[in-house]
């Protein structure tokens, strides 16, 4: 009894540390491209924190949040990759995007690893992925702070990128705001169908929207 009782503990533990490797780096089935609004982002928390992203020099509106490996159920994170780690020019460079070095440094650990690409292509292929999305430009022309449905910033960016449908971009909120945008791209980034537990709609009918200051 007691050498059964052993080897269900071995076992337990080997399963354990095979948990702790983390998942194998390069195997997904889509990304999904996170768009946050900058300004509310800044009005939550940014500007309690002294983000620089959020200094009236700057006039981020839609930035990168990150580009994310995901399986058709959950996603990969926290990777063991042999790619080096991104330096501080790279991850610098994707400020003007992602609206801070750190913010790109923490995309690259958590999500990045994941990829199977090196930090330069992964950082690369983020910026196309950025690029590759007309952001409205309606909400650029806000010169003041409106409510409306979270429904609304769905349907300009259905209307600004005619290739993507519905079942293909989801529109969350936090604490009463508009918080991001995803869209879901193939390893190509291509416009795909999201899985079911990345589509998460808000269903607010005051959302908050922040201009850019």
């Amino acid at each position: 009894m007691r050498r059964e009782i052993l080897g269900l503990a071995l076992l337990a533990l080997s399963a354990m540390a095979g948990l702790a490797d983390g998942e194998k780096v390069g195997e997904f089935d889509y990304y999904v491209l996170s768009l946050s609004w900058s300004p509310n982002w800044c009005a939550r928390e940014g500007d309690a924190r002294g983000s620089d992203q959020c200094d009236a020099r700057h006039d981020h509106g839609w930035i990168l949040h990150g580009l994310w490996p995901q399986y058709h159920q959950g996603w990969p994170a926290f990777c063991r990759t042999p790619e080096a780690p991104p330096s501080r020019v790279m991850t610098r460079d994707m400020a003007d995007i992602q609206g801070s070095p750190g913010l790109a440094w923490h995309q690259w650990k958590k999500h990045g690893t994941c990829s199977g690409l090196s930090a330069p292509e992964y950082f690369a292929l983020s910026r196309q992925a950025y690029e590759g999305i007309e952001r409205p430009q309606v909400f650029r022309k806000l010169d003041a702070a409106v409510k409306l449905p979270a429904s609304i910033v769905e349907e300009a960016f259905l209307k600004a990128n005619p290739a993507l449908d519905r079942d293909m971009i989801t529109v969350t909120c936090k604490q009463g705001y508009i918080e991001e945008v995803r869209l879901c791209l193939s390893r190509d980034l291509e416009p795909v169908p999201c899985g079911r537990d990345v589509i998460k709609d808000c269903t607010d009918k005051d959302a908050l929207l922040d201009p850019i200051r």
